[in-house]
């Protein structure tokens, strides 16, 4: 069935909230019904005039709302002017001006590169609601009303600067991410490719990393992890057991001796516990498959024939969930030409109020359809099945 066509016109002369739009110059282009009645004019005598001509003067009340367009204009950020008086001639009695209180939304309209085309000006109208203060004389009336303005305006910057921070701090976290995830190693007798995508939210930078390493025996090692927590500390904590499990295994015999150390490690390091992780060695010779998890998404194991097992007979709690340290479980199984190794993080297959079993299995009908593709085209394929609010890694391995 088609999707009906959205009358967006239809759509702003009907909303309740009375609004203008104006060009980036000011000149009104359009006035919804709502935005006529509140004012009192009609859609002619406000459209294609300038919004400060559009009006008779009033030569009393404050207006703020020159300052507060001139800032979205000029950041190209949402601005919220305020209570703002602003008296209103009374149609009846032309030069009478009655007292009106306001609070002004200034908001801009992008095209795609970015350019302000727009800007759309929402009023409702708040006299009533000042006047509610109960009766009072016009200094302490006054005071109130520059008291509200003065909080929804501290109110506004403080927004701003917690987005400028968090927009920061999302830049230099993946700058991070990037150092420390840097393409994977090329391995002697297998085609690896691997797919990271950050999450969108700007709050939302995780510690997910991964580790593709050549052995000197001839085998590969193949790692996935995911850091507890978000921002820059989980990105710097990432950093820190990547490389210890890198290390470990060169030097140890096997993937649970490797997480048993990096187990240790991350007891010694700040904001590490709870972290998940999975590791696997691939042997070519005896086409072969050790592994161990410490808590982290079973590995999926693509059989020639589509058929698709999740290798999690070896899972154990994540790095320093158990209060004592104890020795993780390891387990193999074999595979033949053509297969395929996936390794990925949580961001692939859990959904918010979902089981991770329905996730699983999306995973596995996927893999199925698709367990022929090029390993590059395969890894691209299984990002689409990524939230945008999570972190994910994905690596495929053609055995």
């Amino acid at each position: 069935m088609k999707d009906p066509e959205i009358d967006y016109q239809g759509i702003f002369d009907a909303s309740p909230s009375a609004m203008l739009v104006l060009t980036p110059d000011l000149v009104i282009v359009d006035a919804n019904t709502s935005y006529q009645r509140l004012v009192g004019r009609a859609r002619h005598q406000l459209v294609d005039r300038h919004v400060f001509d559009a009006f008779p003067k009033d030569p009393e009340g404050p207006d703020d709302l020159r300052a507060s367009l001139g800032r979205v204009l000029e950041t190209g950020v949402q601005d919220v002017a305020g209570p703002m008086r602003h008296d209103v001639e009374d149609r009846t009695r032309p030069g009478v001006f009655e007292e009106r209180y306001w609070s002004p939304i200034n908001a801009p309209v992008v095209d795609a590169e970015g350019k302000i085309v727009l800007v759309v000006h929402r009023l409702e109208e708040i006299t009533e609601v000042v006047r509610a203060c109960g009766p009072e004389s016009d200094e302490r009336r006054l005071r109130t009303q520059f008291e509200l303005y003065a909080r929804s305006r501290e109110l506004q910057q403080v927004n701003d600067r917690l987005r400028q921070a968090n927009a920061r701090e999302r830049q230099v976290a993946l700058a991070l991410q990037e150092a420390m995830l840097p393409a994977p190693e090329r391995l002697d007798r297998h085609r690896a490719a691997v797919r990271y995508r950050p999450a969108e939210d700007t709050l939302n930078v995780c510690g997910d990393w991964y580790e593709v390493t050549q052995l000197a025996c001839g085998a590969a090692a193949v790692a996935v992890g995911d850091v507890v927590g978000h921002g820059l500390a989980a990105a710097g904590i990432m950093g820190q057991l990547r490389s210890a499990l890198s290390a470990a295994m060169r030097v140890v015999d096997g993937p649970a001796t490797a997480l048993d150390g990096l187990d240790l490690y991350a007891r010694s390091v700040d904001g590490a516990l709870a972290s998940t992780a999975v590791q696997t060695v691939i042997d070519e010779d005896d086409h072969r498959i050790t592994y161990s998890s410490a808590g982290h998404p079973p590995p999926a194991l693509v059989h020639p024939d589509g058929t698709v097992e999740f290798l999690d007979r070896a899972t154990d709690p994540p790095l320093g969930a158990d209060p004592e340290h104890r020795p993780r479980p390891q387990a193999t199984t074999t595979y033949a030409d053509g297969a395929a190794l996936v390794l990925y993080s949580d961001g692939l297959i859990e959904r918010r109020r979902e089981d991770i079993d329905l996730g699983l299995r999306r995973l596995a009908d996927h893999l199925a359809r698709h367990h022929k593709d090029d390993v590059e085209e395969l890894a691209e394929e299984l990002t689409t099945l990524s939230v945008a609010t999570d972190d994910t890694v994905v690596i495929v391995v053609r055995l």
